[in-house]
């Protein structure tokens, strides 16, 4: 025994230390329980205000210089002092809620007590729970109250399936409500949230707090905003999620609904923070561009191109199956790497798998020549005898010359996308060109590149989709004709949700059902950095042990493994392995039949869609009943698990791991199958010996005392999924509060986790255990070699969540930086003055700079072209700057000039402030929101592309995340100087006038500039559409003079725009997005030029 083993054996394990640590709180909140059983209900009820006076009265001090504060800060002019006293409200912010902690810690005893012994009041009542009348039977066992000092402290609790984890959380909520801050919990579905919500509202009622569902109102609505300030809110992931974007859309600070984040409770955390978090949230709507035609378009040739590798990888394998059917064996290198090329090419390949399970020695020879190429960086070479090389691994396609060459044999340039920067450098180092000429040839080059990178990344999408995604796997279509995801976690459909980057619309091409439009992203950020917003966050979930390391790195969640109530006594045996799926499945067959004729209840987990469909083909053959839940047939799950318990039942499940639903076992189920039993049933003992052979016995010499097999739910896994703790929440259906049950999978060589990750070592175990066709291995060696390879994924996928993250993380930082200017906007006061102010200054600094050089001698200043800049652009009447360049006046240096227009910029701003009334901050307002939205969103367009595009900079050994880091950092500065200088010319132009008629308002703001789009809206060239034919782009300024954007208010009807993860029964209304030109296609009106450099360059 080695010494940490000895040390856990004699100290405990870190989670059982832990435990002792609280079990004096949780002796004293047992006592105290008992003082307040002697309570009346009004006595009991009354503590939460005696909990909520005692916080209060610790909180008040702080409380009031955090107001006073921020009324200084209101009153303050001058951007420093703001600045200050900002930092000051901060800290002071920052002590309040460390006041409140400390409070809510003093108050955890009693207020744990008062949960408790309500409970024990409530015993007896019936409750109605989604229309169901329901009987409360339940008191907190000691380990759910030390679940909920868990929950407290802020721990992930790991809490075995069936232990009362509803109830845990109970506690948490009431104790962390009191604070009045709001204590939220999230669930994984609208039904968990609803039933709970209704479910222990009952003690959180008794108690006197209000209780809100999120998920039963309209988004946006009144009664939202209502669920959000109830004392405690239920509701879903992507709800909570959404509503925050929602809420920095908005255009009244009335819109949003969400209070501060301050305390929350997530559900099932490993599939909120850990399943969901390879997905961002995204708000989205219509782009300006038809990409829908492009998918069609490339369709046939991308399919034609995937057929001419499938005969590629087939002669190359009849090429290494001839050699290997030589006497001589051929030249096993050039064998190698024949198989190579085809496990790049097509790793799903079924000669290649087969060649591989009869072999183990082939593959081993594979992953050799793998190697040796990868050393000596010739692996390239090896992908261009292929039309594209695939990395399943990596979920990526690469396509090879020879299939560019094959796509467009006639254009060998048609697929070819220009280096642009270099050519962009060519021509301005050419003096023979004007500068127009240099703008003319640099916008025709930046067409062109746009135009070919649009096609490559069409072609790309589809090779994605024909390669790396197989119906009924990743994806099934639907009973509407469409494409709806698979969730591979779960099973379920994910209705409503989208693959972004066109990946979408590339599988519906392929499938030939109707391709939608491409959407643009409004809005968006990752599960993990909205959760990261709470400042208390805590989880609890059946399995979260194995997902420890990466819940302490991301989320700072230490996991605490709660110990049930009663002991486990489920059996989880050995792995069983075959060399074949054929093999694999008819051994699966044999065992359901045997454990179907005891009549014992078998649940066969499956990872995808296709294989539960297979199973049951096979059941069907064999006369055996059973139920198959998966995708598509979702609608019948309740029914299906209510009778998976029962004796003799047969469920073939998709991922369907637990998730709220519970398998009750029926009568007589949880009896041991004897020799005895077996005999009064009149079964045959030869046909019931189990599969595994460390377990076969010849019963027919045995005495009818011996166990068969133990009863209870039987589970039999017919693959391990990727994740270990998925493959521990199916074992997890099984043996319930102490019943009896056994789980036990069985595996092949040609599974994608083996084939991918593990079956090296595995082959050539059973090549030196000399397995025969149809023979099975099972050893603890070899289920430790598959927990290997499930590790080996779940880092994998630990890094692309990590990596997900850390690019949010960039974007993250400018999203607080762009929602802190909203809230300004939507605040108003000073704060939105003064940000005017200094957004006015920066930009016109910025202009002076251009003509009159820090540094630079005062001959060489051009004033007289920076008067008529600023008397044109912006309506500045700059009447100290002289009227010709190189008249430096009474300036003596740059900073006289940069003084003396922002002193004329000054006067005017507060004249025309003074203009605008008492409609002077909603127009600041309005005016900021309008511009940041419609920047924030060109922004996140190019950052997707950017990201979309980064990844190829690893060809030039360069991080692709530092370089994304860099360019991202590049294009917001961009963002924010065009964001201070549409705000500072829309500012000066907008003036104060009257309504037209049919307008009935007193006033109205209007645009002072010339039209954007000429005299009649649409300006027509040569050969341009009709004027009808083109949609008119709407003015900044609309005809009511202010900014169309928030004019109209789109922050009232945000909750209208599309996600990418909408619930199936929510109802869809009309998106309500303006089209128009995407930034890069060509101007509607004609002049051939981009519609960012032409009309979608004004304001």
């Amino acid at each position: 025994m080695s010494v940490k083993s000895l040390l856990k054996k004699v100290l405990g394990s870190q989670h059982e230390r832990e435990i002792r640590k609280v079990r004096p709180l949780v002796d004293e909140i047992n006592q105290l329980a008992e003082e307040f059983s002697k309570l009346s209900d009004e006595e009991l009820r009354a503590k939460t205000d005696e909990f909520r006076a005692y916080i209060a009265e610790r909180a008040e001090p702080l409380e009031e210089r955090v107001v006073h504060a921020k009324g200084e800060k209101a009153k303050t002019t001058d951007g420093d002092a703001r600045e200050v006293l900002g930092l000051q409200i901060q800290g002071l912010e920052e002590e309040l809620n460390e006041e409140i902690k400390a409070a809510l810690d003093d108050l955890l005893p009693e207020a744990y007590a008062a949960v408790k012994d309500t409970c024990r009041r409530l015993v007896g009542r019936e409750i109605i729970v989604t229309n169901l009348p329901l009987v409360w039977d339940m008191i907190p066992y000691d380990v759910q109250v030390v679940g909920g000092i868990a929950l407290h402290q802020g721990s992930a609790a790991e809490m075995a399936t069936g232990e009362g984890k509803t109830l845990a959380a109970t506690m948490p909520l009431y104790l962390n409500a009191l604070a009045g801050r709001g204590a939220h919990l999230v669930t994984v579905n609208a039904y968990l949230a609803e039933r709970d919500a209704q479910w222990m509202g009952a003690i959180y009622g008794f108690l006197g707090m209000q209780v809100g569902v999120i998920d039963l109102h309209q988004a946006g609505s009144p009664e939202r905003r209502a669920a959000y300030h109830a004392d405690i809110t239920y509701g879903t992931n992507n709800e909570f999620g959404f509503d925050y974007l929602r809420d920095n859309m908005v255009h009244t600070m009335e819109s949003r609904v969400q209070r501060r984040h301050y305390y929350a409770i997530i559900d099932e955390v490993d599939s909120i923070l850990i399943d969901e978090a390879r997905t961002p949230l995204i708000i989205s709507g219509p782009v300006g561009r038809t990409t829908e035609t492009s998918y069609k378009q490339y369709e046939p040739l991308v399919a034609k191109l995937y057929r001419e590798q499938m005969e590629i990888a087939n002669g190359l394998i009849a090429e290494a199956e001839k050699a290997l059917g030589d006497e001589e064996k051929g030249d096993e290198w050039t064998v190698a790497q024949n198989l190579l090329a085809v496990q790049r090419g097509t790793p799903r390949h079924k000669r290649l798998l087969k060649l591989f399970a009869d072999d183990p020695s082939l593959q081993k020879a594979v992953q050799r020549a793998e190697a040796d190429l990868m050393r000596e960086k010739r692996l390239h070479e090896l992908d261009e005898s292929l039309l594209f090389a695939m990395d399943e691994k990596g979920h990526n396609v690469h396509l090879s010359d020879r299939g560019i060459d094959q796509l467009s044999p006639d254009d060998p340039d048609a697929f070819i996308v220009p280096d642009l920067s270099e050519m962009i450098g060519s021509i301005e180092e050419d003096d023979s060109l004007s500068t127009d000429e240099k703008r003319e040839r640099v916008q025709q080059l930046e067409g062109e590149y746009a135009r070919k990178s649009e096609r490559m990344h069409v072609i790309h999408q589809l090779l994605k989709a024909y390669a790396l995604f197989q119906k009924d796997e990743q994806y099934i279509i639907g009973e509407d004709g469409q494409v709806v995801i698979v969730d591979e976690f779960t099973g379920r459909q994910m209705v409503g949700r989208r693959w972004s980057d066109g990946l979408h619309q590339a599988v519906e091409a392929k499938e030939g059902v109707e391709v939608k439009g491409e959407t643009q992203t409004l809005a968006t950020i990752t599960i993990q950095n909205y959760f990261r917003l709470y400042d208390k966050l805590a989880g609890m979930t059946g399995t979260a042990e194995t997902e420890e390391n990466e819940f302490h790195q991301i989320y700072d969640l230490n996991v605490l493994v709660i110990p049930t109530n009663r002991a486990v006594i489920r059996t989880d045996r050995n792995d069983l392995i075959f060399k074949t799926k054929r093999e694999k499945y008819n051994a699966l067959l044999d065992e359901i039949e045997r454990l179907h004729r005891m009549e014992l209840p078998i649940l066969v987990g499956t990872t995808n869609v296709e294989v539960s469909e297979t199973l049951s083909r096979m059941l069907k053959r064999r006369g055996i009943p059973h139920n198959v839940l998966n995708a598509k047939q979702h609608r019948r799950e309740a029914e299906i698990v209510a009778g998976a318990g029962q004796p003799g039942a047969v469920t073939i499940a998709t991922n369907m791991a637990g998730r709220g639903t519970d398998i009750k076992l029926g009568k007589g189920v949880t009896e041991a199958r004897t020799v005895g039993w077996a005999k009064g049933r009149g079964l045959d003992l030869a046909e019931l010996p189990p599969i595994d052979p460390t377990l076969w016995a010849d019963l027919t010499e045995k005495p009818d005392d011996y166990v068969i097999d133990c009863g209870g739910l039987h589970i039999l896994g017919s693959e391990r999924h990727e994740s270990r703790r998925i493959d521990r929440q199916l074992r997890g259906r099984a043996g319930r509060q102490g019943d009896p049950g056994a789980t036990q999978f069985f595996l092949s060589l040609e599974d994608d986790l083996m084939r991918l990750f593990g079956s090296d070592r595995i082959a050539s175990a059973m090549e030196r255990w000399g397995a025969e066709e149809g023979e099975v291995i099972t050893h603890i060696i070899v289920t430790k070699s598959i927990e290997r390879a499930q590790r080996r994924v779940e880092g994998n996928n630990f890094e692309a969540r990590k990596r997900l993250l850390d690019y949010d993380d960039v974007m993250n930082q400018q999203r607080e930086v762009v929602y802190d200017l909203r809230l300004f906007a939507l605040e108003g006061g000073e704060d939105l003055k003064g940000e005017l102010r200094e957004m006015v200054e920066t930009a016109l600094t910025g202009v002076v700079e251009e003509y009159a050089p820090p540094e630079s001698p005062p001959d060489s200043w051009e004033l007289g072209s920076l008067r008529k800049r600023l008397g044109v652009d912006f309506l500045l009447q700059a009447d100290t700057l002289p009227d010709e360049d190189g008249v430096p006046g009474s300036f003596m240096d740059d900073g006289d000039v940069v003084d003396a227009v922002l002193d004329t910029a000054e006067e005017q701003f507060q004249r025309k402030l003074e203009n605008f009334r008492e409609h002077a901050e909603r127009f600041q307002g309005w005016l900021l929101l309008s511009v940041l939205d419609e920047k924030w969103r060109d922004h996140l367009y190019d950052l997707d592309h950017l990201k979309a595009s980064i990844s190829f900079r690893g060809w030039g050994q360069k991080d692709p995340l530092i370089e994304y880091k860099k360019e991202a950092y590049d294009m917001f500065v961009d963002l924010m100087g065009d964001i201070r200088k549409t705000v500072m010319t829309l500012f000066y132009r907008a003036q104060l006038g009257q309504p037209q008629q049919q307008v009935r308002r007193p006033e109205r703001l209007v645009y002072a500039g010339p039209s954007e789009l000429g005299d009649g809206g649409v300006a027509v060239s040569a050969g341009a559409p009709a004027p009808a034919a083109v949609p008119r782009r709407a003015s900044r300024l609309d005809s009511v003079g202010v900014a169309a954007t928030a004019r109209a208010e789109p922050g009232g009807d945000v909750d209208h725009f599309r996600t990418n993860r909408e619930e199936e029964a929510r109802a869809q209304r009309p998106i309500t997005v303006q089209s128009e030109p995407g930034r890069n296609d060509p101007c509607p009106c004609g002049s051939g030029k981009k519609f960012k450099k032409c009309h979608g360059a004004a304001g």
